[in-house]
């Protein structure tokens, strides 16, 4: 096993962005690690899921410390993520690598990556067109949506490692307008810590995790994600979301092609 200095710069990059935003681990690393690295699409999304855990683990700490993660939500969100995780690494298991499946996982990851971009930039003005719809709602269909957008993110988080932080985020806003921001922003995370977790060891099961690349993220990360946490409060999100959302959208396009 080596380091790459390299690939340990990416993850201080990517993990200070992580913790200056809340996003972009898994939508920014999987797709640095494809074209500019040029790793296989599944060896990429299983060591970035495992290297997601990781990182959101140390979020979930501060997170669960200042009380600011709402347990029933990250049960809910588990009930339907957990069991769709399970089916869809059984089923890719199945599935032999070939250049076919490596074309279809970058077109999911690129539609991923736009959505996810979508979700960015238009977050606010979403969360206030769908969100009064959802007041109202009775706990037993609430219940039901949540456990269904955990079935999403399961399957797009298992194939693409995109999804937990943008998108499920931005549904967790529409569904829950009474909760505090950050008491969703820690369910999120929280709920992003098992999730990766056992789609990055499903994908270790089947031989598409990179040790040695996992280890020089890891090294890059974790220090790259407290720095970004400290320095969070001084940025503005009205500069970084933008830029983020762009350049989402303009990795997510270039794997189409």
């Amino acid at each position: 096993m080596t380091v790459n200095p390299l690939y340990s710069l990416a993850g201080v990059l990517v993990g200070m962005l992580v913790g200056l935003t809340g996003v972009g681990g898994g939508s920014l690393m999987t797709p640095l690690l494809v074209l500019l690295f040029g790793f296989h699409p599944t060896t990429a999304v299983g060591t970035d899921l495992l290297y997601a855990s990781a990182t959101k683990a140390v979020g979930t700490t501060v997170h669960g410390s200042r009380g600011t993660v709402e347990w029933s939500v990250v049960r809910r969100l588990a009930i339907g993520s957990v069991p769709a995780t399970i089916v869809t690494l059984l089923l890719l298991s199945r599935v032999p690598r070939s250049d076919d499946t490596s074309s279809a996982i970058a077109l999911i990851l690129g539609a991923a990556l736009v959505a996810t971009a979508v979700a960015l930039f238009f977050r606010a003005r979403i969360v206030a067109a769908l969100g009064p719809r959802f007041a109202g709602m009775s706990p037993r269909r609430l219940t039901g949506l949540t456990v269904l957008l955990g079935v999403m993110l399961g399957v797009m988080v298992s194939l693409t490692s995109v999804g937990a932080g943008a998108l499920g985020m931005t549904a967790l806003l529409i569904l829950y307008p009474q909760l505090p921001v950050n008491r969703l922003v820690g369910s999120d995370i929280a709920h992003a810590v098992p999730l990766t977790l056992i789609a990055g060891l499903g994908h270790w099961w089947i031989g598409s995790v990179d040790v040695s690349l996992l280890v020089s993220l890891l090294l890059g990360s974790i220090p790259g994600i407290i720095a970004g946490s400290l320095i969070a409060t001084r940025v503005s999100d009205r500069v970084l979301t933008p830029v983020l959302a762009a350049t989402l959208a303009i990795v997510g396009v270039r794997l189409f092609f």
